[in-house]
């Protein structure tokens, strides 16, 4: 009769072994699933020229530069006298004063402002002085918008030579100097005799106003 126990044995250890493997492939799978969570990277984005992948940009704050140089723009608003024009108005006589309105307009193609009190002095053919500075008449000066065109006055005043009975001086012109400007404006004068000494010989100016006189 065969013998039949040698290929049972080598069945039965073939299928423990198959056993043994299947076991072990187990456990090395569930070793795998317990690794620790790797760190999230940024997410990327494709380039649509290059195909290739590029980090995010980084995004900044945007720059005041701009708004800094209008502000800066705004503070010099002033009138300079290569921008303006001078003129004196008509006079306007009334008890015993002669009161003569000096307009300064806006020749340029920008606003600009005015504030305060305009220089003037009366001067001879020469250039000479002809009496002492006006005196300024108190006021509360106001700042003054001059938009191309526009303009603004100051009153220029003092006692008729005729009733006080100053020493007086016939001016070829009035110096007509802007606020905060070292430049005058040299307009020429047509009013006649003007006190420059003496007793009641003083002239006052005002501070500068919207608009071309009374």
């Amino acid at each position: 009769m065969a013998n039949t126990s040698q290929p049972v044995h080598r069945t039965a250890l073939l299928a423990s072994a198959v056993a043994l493997l299947g076991l072990l492939s187990a456990c090395g799978s569930e070793g795998s699933t317990s690794s620790a969570p790797q760190p999230t990277e940024a997410p990327r984005t494709t380039s649509p020229d290059t195909g290739a992948s590029t980090a995010p940009a980084v995004t900044t704050a945007p720059s005041d530069t701009a708004g800094s140089a209008s502000a800066s723009a705004r503070t010099d608003g002033r009138c300079h006298t290569s921008e303006l024009r001078a003129a004196v108005g008509r006079v306007d006589p009334g008890a015993g004063q002669r009161n003569f309105p000096i307009v300064l307009t806006n020749t340029s193609d920008r606003t600009c402002t005015l504030y305060g009190y305009p220089g003037v002095a009366f001067v001879d053919a020469s250039g000479k002085q002809l009496g002492p500075d006006p005196e300024r008449a108190p006021a509360s000066p106001e700042t003054v918008t001059l938009t191309p065109g526009k303009s603004a006055w100051a009153g220029l005043s003092f006692s008729s030579p005729q009733i006080s009975g100053a020493r007086t001086a016939t001016p070829a012109a009035l110096l007509v100097t802007p606020p905060d400007e070292r430049d005058p404006i040299e307009v020429e004068w047509t009013a006649g005799e003007v006190p420059v000494g003496g007793d009641e010989s003083s002239v006052s100016v005002t501070a500068l106003d919207a608009g071309t006189g009374p």
